[in-house]
């Protein structure tokens, strides 16, 4: 391979690990955070460490079996029963339309922060915008290159925030491993909104698109699967962080708009602003995320949408932005999503961990045993916390 084919590839990969890491990055990403800090203070640490670890157990196992398989999720989950792909690729795309109207009001929102536009004109312009790009014939290299550019933004901006607030970083150590209190519906939300659901199958899927597949792949598939929870818990600690500073300095976050409060209680007028642009650049990349991604559900179960792929895509970004002008942005909204992708985590990951041992699906590859066990201590795992955290809500 000369240095042209592999600067594409490495591009090819990058654009996978930043395509899941911004798609989970959105609005639910950022009013999450805020909220649980604010129930949990330093404690939440606890919960973001053990999210990481169930997330990154659940990406390699998923990205994996994809790879091997040269397979889309809901293609394997019908190998493995049929009807259930159908199911799955059902669920997965009601849950991407449900976050990606949490998506285009986090747009609306970041715009009217950032320059006073109106909300509904807002969320109009940022759907415009993520529709231009699946216009353009080469709009899966310009999709890629525009995650990774703001997917870098937000990181760098949350840092900025995260340094300035001057949080009680030695608390937050003590408490991620030795909390006083432990929350499940936390957790699980957690997990559900970075790798439950649509998230779950971004990178794989696109790596799937891209022509990188196969047994030989899989160590640029571990390295991609393991960066992009890496850049997100990167990205949730800075924003723990920065609302820990604001919560422990006595500041009530605001209900309507706890991630706001977090930059504006932090960095001033200037942190509000800031607010503005990682609000507009999470939400315009996870609609991007959660539209290509969910549409790559249906696309092998439907021969119409596999011949208009990015007509589908478009209308799906349209029917999102309809959906948010005739409902408003209700913040318990993007937190309870958050939750019901956790609840399908275990259905997805178990769907894979049942194809990693079928031979008509995965052929000679042979599955580590580690993986094996660490994806079935994940699907236990969120079932009993899924359960609890349902008791609690429902109880």
């Amino acid at each position: 391979m000369n240095a042209l084919q592999q600067g594409g590839r490495r591009s090819l990969l990058l654009g996978a690990v930043f395509l899941m890491a911004t798609s989970a990055i959105g609005p639910g990403f950022l009013t999450q955070t805020a909220v649980f800090t604010a129930q949990l203070g330093a404690s939440f640490g606890f919960a973001i460490l053990v999210s990481i670890l169930l997330d990154i157990g659940a990406q390699l196992n998923v990205w994996r079996i994809i790879a091997v398989s040269e397979l889309r999720a809901q293609d394997i989950a019908n190998r493995v029963l049929p009807g259930l792909g159908h199911l799955l690729a059902g669920l997965v795309a009601i849950g991407g339309l449900a976050f990606n109207v949490g998506n285009v009001a986090g747009a609306a929102l970041g715009l009217q922060v950032l320059a006073g536009v109106p909300l509904r004109t807002g969320a109009a312009l940022s759907a415009g915008l993520a529709i231009i790009i699946f216009l353009r014939r080469d709009a899966t290299r310009v999709m890629d290159r525009v995650t990774q550019v703001l997917g870098l933004v937000m990181i760098a901006l949350t840092a900025y925030v995260a340094i300035t607030a001057g949080a009680p970083v030695g608390e937050a150590a003590l408490r991620s491993v030795w909390p006083t209190e432990v929350r499940f519906l936390a957790i699980v939300t957690l997990v559900g909104g970075t790798v439950g659901g649509y998230i779950t199958f971004a990178g794989g899927h696109r790596l799937l698109d891209a022509g990188v597949k196969g047994e030989q792949s899989l160590p640029e598939v571990d390295r991609s699967a393991v960066t992009g929870i890496v850049l997100t818990g990167i990205m949730r600690v800075l924003l723990f962080l920065a609302a820990l500073a604001v919560v422990t300095s006595g500041v009530a976050l605001a209900e309507g708009n706890p991630a706001a409060a977090v930059f504006g209680a932090a960095a001033g007028e200037a942190g509000f602003r800031v607010f503005g642009v990682v609000m507009w650049a999470a939400a315009i990349t996870s609609i991007i995320g959660a539209s290509y991604t969910s549409t790559s559900f249906i696309r092998t179960l439907s021969t119409a949408v596999e011949r208009h792929v990015q007509r589908t895509i478009i209308l799906f970004i349209a029917t999102s932005a309809t959906i948010f002008v005739a409902i408003g942005n209700p913040v318990k909204v993007l937190v309870l999503v958050g939750a019901f992708n956790g609840l399908l985590l275990p259905l997805s990951l178990g769907t894979m961990l049942v194809a990693a041992h079928r031979r008509d699906i995965i052929g000679s590859y042979r599955h580590p045993r580690w993986l094996t066990v660490a994806g079935i201590i994940v699907v236990v795992a969120m079932s009993l916390m899924a359960g609890t955290a349902l008791v609690a809500v429902w109880g």
